[in-house]
């Protein structure tokens, strides 16, 4: 009798120190399994499967999963996996009759083979230490074991799997991506279609994984509402309506966080707004040992008209934070000699991180390695960063990887680099950009975590002021399909950077950096821009996509003047409501629930710079309060003509 033919294969992909944690509860060695994790396919058939280092050479994996589908399984309530994971679904698994798999020979019974017809999801983490790790669910919604990527390798594994699947993430969860075939009805519509990216890339899905801000940037942003018919099963009763109940009652699921204000009461007319001159003078606004004489005046002055740009470099530093200012000429020096210390410290851990300890540091790798990529992208039109070997480059990315080291729970995520290069070609100094950094991030870190609870809310905060201020355009993007704004979020995580020239974000942040006339000034700048596409919106055909693609081109197209006229005004047409509604004033700043703090006095301010340069000292001592007892007199609203 001739022997049985081995069913052809043909290796795809495979990664090497993959470890399959059996208890999520302890990591040790009696926990953790060395391994590889390879894509093969076995007569056509693509699989995904895992074997342990110690049974390289044997045959295929021992445990394998189909298809549930009530013929072959029988139903094991006594199976304990070792572990409880928080993303289980289900406390009972099947354990498969004989199917025509290859037999199995002396394998670990950890050892698994998933074929990619049968995966129904992946969770893609991270430790805090930057291990990543993935977890599969079958079909039948048999969760694997954790598998942790202790050499890195995730985003190559998932660049492998579509080659076969998409990968849609879920609106519900942004580390859970859903797997669908290629000939998935659910997802025919493509994003090529969309037209949501400048470069027609298809690799949306792996992209968007990597790099969900750069995804971003590029257009797409609205990932949630374009997946939410493929991501929900039909029978679910949050489905997507059909057109015939468009105007039905919405479910509750349909937005989630977005609550429904109506406003009810009449806005006083758009008032006209004046701009003014940039700051042109300095010196005068000091006392004779360089101590800012009226701060608020010099916000005033430069929410008004900005700065002149030979000006930046000092103003920006008490904008953003560097030097107090009450601080003196002397204090000033002597808080430059302490950072600029501190900068080098902190540089230097990164810099003598050796090669060997670097591969042991997937964290402080993966950072290196985006920091990079976007280097190499960053603003290489304007001649401080443009051309190869430049220095202005290697400043870009010594700063960010020394941020890294200042920060270590936020780390580098993508569109620092668009914050800190405006500041480094202004200051045209690492130590002092790096610092300017810290006082910008101050303002935005909120968006760069990744739960996006702050993106979130800023969304809702412009739908509250857009329901405000024009009701009957925001009905309009909500019939649309487009009231949640999410089209703008590019507009909010990197404060316009992409929306406007370089020269006009210099003048648009220092107006910003002010936070007059309230902390939400860039809301007001989004709703302006909105309004000045009303015209575009209302009583036109545009759908979802129409509307994005308009909003994409506004790039470059917009007049910052008239666009920070325009958020003026409406600062002032709701100011001047005196039955505004609570939630639109919280959002400008109106409402301030009473607090028993009382406002800082002048002894208090002052000794901010005491305590700042008394960082740099090596003895400790016991910081004094300050005797004062009188509040200091509230700082008046900026002045309007």
């Amino acid at each position: 009798m001739e022997p049985k033919a081995e069913t052809s294969h043909k290796l795809v992909f495979e990664k090497e120190g993959v470890y399959l944690h059996t208890n999520a509860k302890r990591s040790n060695q009696d926990t953790t399994i060395p391994g590889f994790i390879r894509i093969v396919e076995r007569g056509g058939e693509p699989a995904l499967e895992w074997s342990a280092l110690e049974d390289e050479g044997r045959n295929a994996a021992a445990v394998f999963y189909t298809k549930k589908d009530g013929e072959g399984g029988v139903e094991d309530t006594n199976f304990d996996p070792g572990y409880e994971p928080d993303w289980a679904v289900i406390s009972t698994v099947k354990r498969d009759r004989v199917r025509e798999h290859p037999p199995v020979k002396e394998t670990s019974q950890w050892s698994f083979s998933l074929p990619l017809s049968e995966l129904y999801s992946l969770r893609r983490s991270r430790f805090s230490l930057g291990r990543n790790f993935l977890v599969f669910t079958s079909r039948g919604g048999h969760p694997l074991p954790p598998l942790h990527f202790h050499r890195g390798g995730t985003r190559e594994l998932l660049r492998a799997l579509q080659r076969y699947i998409i990968l849609a993430p879920s609106p519900v969860d942004g580390r859970l991506f859903l797997a669908y075939p290629h000939d998935s009805g659910a997802l025919s519509q493509s994003f090529d279609e969309l037209h949501l990216f400048d470069d027609g890339s298809s690799d949306l899905v792996s992209r968007f994984i990597q790099d969900p801000y750069a995804t971003t940037f590029g257009g797409f942003s609205k990932v949630t509402n374009f997946f939410r018919g493929a991501l929900r099963p039909p029978d679910s009763p949050f489905h997507s309506r059909g057109p015939q109940d468009h105007h039905g009652p919405p479910s509750a699921d349909d937005e989630p966080g977005f609550e429904l204000i109506t406003c009810g009461v009449e806005l006083g007319p758009k008032p006209d707004v004046i701009r003014g001159q940039p700051l042109d003078k300095w010196e005068e606004f000091l006392d004779p040992e360089g101590r800012v004489k009226d701060p608020q005046q010099i916000k005033d002055l430069v929410f008004r008209g900005g700065i002149t740009p030979s000006l930046r470099k000092d103003v920006w530093k008490f904008l953003l934070g560097f030097y107090p200012w009450n601080s003196t000429v002397k204090e000033r020096e002597d808080i430059l000699r302490m950072k600029t210390d501190e900068y080098f410290r902190m540089k230097v851990q990164w810099k003598s991180v050796s090669e060997e300890q670097e591969m042991r540091n997937s964290l402080l790798r993966g950072y290196r390695s985006l920091i990079e990529r976007d280097v190499s992208r960053t603003d290489r039109h304007n001649t401080f960063f443009s051309g190869n070997d430049n220095p202005g480059l290697t400043l870009l990315n010594d700063v960010l990887m020394t941020y890294c080291m200042f920060n270590f729970d936020l780390g580098y995520v993508q569109g620092m680099s668009d914050l800190l290069a405006p500041l480094l070609f202004v200051t045209q100094n690492e130590v002092e950009s790096f610092w300017c950094l810290t006082g910008f991030m101050e303002m935005v870190h909120q968006n760069f975590e990744e739960s996006q609870e702050a993106m979130k809310q800023q969304l809702l905060q412009l739908s509250l002021l857009m329901k405000a201020l024009d009701p009957e355009l925001l009905d309009y993007l909500d019939s649309q399909d487009s009231g949640s704004l999410c089209f703008c979020f590019r507009w909010l995580l990197i404060w316009f950077k992409r929306e406007f020239s370089f020269e006009d974000i210099l003048s648009l942040w220092e107006v910003l950096w002010t936070r007059l006339p309230c902390e939400n000034f860039h809301l007001l700048m989004a709703a302006s821009i909105l309004e000045s596409q009303r015209g575009e919106f209302i009583g036109s055909d545009h759908d979802f996509n129409t509307i994005l693609k308009h909003i994409n081109e506004l790039t470059m197209k917009l007049d910052l003047q008239t666009v920070l006229r325009g958020a003026e005004a409406n600062y002032l047409q709701l100011a001047c409501c005196k039955e505004l509604p609570v939630k639109v004033q919280e959002v400008i700043g109106l409402y301030v629930p009473p607090s028993p703090d009382v406002e800082t006095s002048p002894e208090s301010e002052s000794h901010e710079t005491q305590q700042l340069l008394s960082q740099s000292q090596a003895a400790t001592e016991t910081s004094q309060s300050s005797n004062s007892t009188a509040a200091a007199a509230a700082r008046p609203r900026p002045t309007y003509p």
